[in-house]
């Protein structure tokens, strides 16, 4: 059941990457089952059982393809294609609400009720924020740190941390209380994590 008393959520769309593996494309553009994976993961953020009040996409490419689906996209504020952690850092600075949730472009299948349990956790645990955790394909359950529930309030704590060069995810998230959160239950998809890197995986995916 959706939480009544939850505060009011922020969705960012992760969009923001090179793209190497997928030889430079833009892969939140890239379609799968007809529509762009960025697409796919603003329609699943809609869906949550707890939905976020207003979604943002950051991009640092084609960025009036990005706009063209009807949600604010902002570039990073680091130069340089910086990482996940450069988007966490926009969703931050634009962040109008008490909480951020980020997901990636390249993960079409992820669980929609990942608001809603990262969100349990990070209330139980009194956390600053929650990860998601899905099991690999070497059978072991781990972190996946850009599936992420963040208080706004760590916006400072992101400055000072990119500032003084600091690119890791894992690095940044390991200074705070991180609610680890595992997606592993009988009735979860085995799937919903994901991710397409290259264009064969893409397909693969597509394909089950």
């Amino acid at each position: 059941m959706p939480n009544n008393t939850a505060p009011a959520i922020t969705g960012l769309i992760l969009a923001g990457g090179r793209g190497s593996r997928m030889g430079g494309t833009d892969k939140g553009l890239q379609n799968f089952r007809g529509m762009p994976l960025a697409l796919h993961a603003l329609m699943r953020l809609q869906m949550q059982s707890l939905a976020p009040e207003e979604t943002l996409i950051n991009a640092n490419r084609n960025l009036s393809a990005y706009e063209s689906l009807g949600v604010p996209v902002w570039p990073d504020s680091i130069d340089g294609f910086a990482g996940p952690l450069a988007g966490f850092l926009t969703g931050l600075e634009r962040c109008e609400t008490p909480l951020l949730l980020t997901v990636p472009c390249d993960s079409p299948l992820f669980p929609l009720d990942l608001a809603e349990r990262l969100y349990t956790a990070l209330s139980q645990e009194n956390a600053d924020m929650a990860m998601a955790a899905a099991q690999e394909a070497d059978g072991q359950v781990r972190a996946q740190p850009v599936f992420c529930l963040l208080k706004t309030g760590l916006l400072e704590s992101l400055v000072k941390f990119t500032q003084s060069g600091g690119r890791k995810i894992d690095a940044w998230t390991a200074q705070h209380h991180c609610a680890l959160v595992p997606f592993d239950a009988p009735e979860d998809n085995a799937l919903a994590f994901s991710n397409a890197n290259t264009l064969a995986e893409l397909q693969q995916l597509e394909s089950l």
